[in-house]
């Protein structure tokens, strides 16, 4: 079964998710970031997720997350939670 590790920063604003990725882009750390602005909990780690498996995310993260490439800013991606920019650390396919 494949396995991810993934970190994310979630925002409530799609314009504002579009700024953080361009800074990311720009040579901002991830982790700084994700301290600062995430309304997840994950955000003081970071945005650090763990690793985890197909189905134990929601949908729209698990498409990018197991399909996307690895060590890349993705986004913004929306669920219900708000708007996501979603870095795969990690994946196996085994």
């Amino acid at each position: 079964m494949p396995k991810a590790s993934a970190r994310h920063i979630l925002v409530e604003d799609e314009a504002f998710c579009k700024e953080l990725i361009e800074r990311i882009k720009n040579g901002e750390a991830f982790a700084q970031l994700a301290k600062e602005y995430s309304k997840c909990p994950s955000g003081q780690r970071g945005g650090d997720l763990g690793q985890f498996g197909p189905g134990q995310m929601v949908p729209e993260f698990d498409t990018v997350v197991f399909n996307e490439a690895v060590g890349v800013a993705h986004g913004p991606v929306k669920t219900d939670f708000g708007y996501h920019i979603i870095e795969i650390t990690d994946r196996t396919d085994v």
